[in-house]
């Protein structure tokens, strides 16, 4: 097992975490509104535990992907570990369904406390433990439960000892700060990447200011920012991807966003490693930045972005990729931390 890997502490969980972790959104298969297609769960599980043994130390999952399968998949993974092996475990809940909502209908943003403490107890099902290192609202909810009252029942569940930390994910300043009046915010995952950048211009600093952690999804913007992406391969893309359907993925959108792409791989073989490592390392390079998720379907993709967070990008490196980002107008927010704007 490496454990060669750079680590940071996740706010103040005391949880000292890799850089890079493992996303198990993927792996949760088509079966929901946001499925990646088909997956072979096998490869799913022979993924985690590549993930773990190169010393990557934890994985995060939400009930929400592929309706509770992701998170018995790493539930899976788990029970093949010895338990000094196991890595941390994140997830998330408020988005609910129904055995018999269709796929088409997605899935509904609920914050009802019976319905919090209930999908937690799912969760722990799911995944064979006792506690959830960390567990998130994955949305602001939708069904009339104020941010104040779904807020309060994590704090009581982390109370309870069946959450170790908790955090919010995709909330705003606003957002964060009445959490905080109620209990600290442990944790916040926002997406970021060089595509979507808004994200470094509000709530990581506030979080860098509140002693809140830092996750951050996306950072290859869904696989754009790999260097394997091309038109052909949008155009390739089956009904059951979500990707097929977004405008990332077509006509300018996917124009814009291979441009910024094609920047970072000539940084990389420049520097002799992958575009996804430099596109992680574009993330981690933000003041406030604990570490980043990032997906993987099959144990060899994990090669590919595991050494990210030992990479840390030059000035000259921040400014031909914002070169690119600014020539093609992509995303809104920072184009490179601060310290490189000058």
């Amino acid at each position: 097992m490496n454990t060669s890997l750079p680590t940071a502490t996740l706010g103040t969980t005391g949880f000292d975490v890799t850089r890079v972790g493992l996303g198990a959104f993927a792996i949760g298969g088509s079966k929901w509104s946001y499925g990646w297609g088909a997956q072979d769960d096998n490869d799913s599980v022979r993924t985690i535990l590549a993930a773990v043994d190169r010393g990557i130390n934890w994985v995060d999952t939400a009930a929400v992907y592929g309706r509770g399968h992701s998170e018995a998949v790493v539930g899976e993974a788990l029970r093949q570990l010895p338990e000094a092996e196991r890595p941390l475990v994140f997830s998330k809940g408020g988005l609910v369904w129904s055995d018999d909502d269709a796929l088409e209908t997605g899935e509904r943003k609920v914050g009802a406390p019976s319905s919090l403490r209930a999908e937690v107890d799912a969760s722990l099902r799911r995944l064979g433990v006792e506690s959830i290192d960390l567990y998130q609202m994955h949305w602001p909810a939708e069904d009339g439960t104020p941010l104040e009252e779904y807020w309060a029942t994590l704090v009581d569940l982390k109370a309870a000892g069946k959450l170790r930390a908790i955090g919010l994910s995709n909330h705003n300043v606003d957002e964060l700060a009445r959490a905080e009046q109620i209990g600290h915010v442990d944790s916040l995952q926002p997406p970021f990447s060089a595509i979507y950048r808004d994200a470094a211009a509000d709530v990581i600093p506030w979080c860098a200011a509140n002693g809140t952690g830092v996750i951050v999804y996306s950072p290859m913007q869904s696989g754009l920012l790999t260097g394997s992406f091309s038109p052909e391969r949008a155009a390739a893309l089956p009904s059951n991807d979500w990707r097929a359907r977004h405008p990332d993925f077509q006509g300018e959108g996917l124009t814009r966003n291979l441009t910024v792409a094609a920047a970072m791989t000539t940084v990389a073989e420049a520097r002799g490693i992958s575009t996804a490592e430099v596109a992680i390392a574009w993330v981690l390079g933000f003041e406030g930045v604990t570490a980043a998720i990032v997906g993987a379907r099959r144990p060899a993709q994990i090669d590919g972005w595991s050494g990210a967070g030992s990479v840390t990008l030059t000035t000259d490196e921040y400014e031909q990729i914002t070169r690119a980002i600014d020539s093609t107008s992509a995303g809104s927010g920072p184009s490179a931390p601060l310290a490189y704007l000058g």
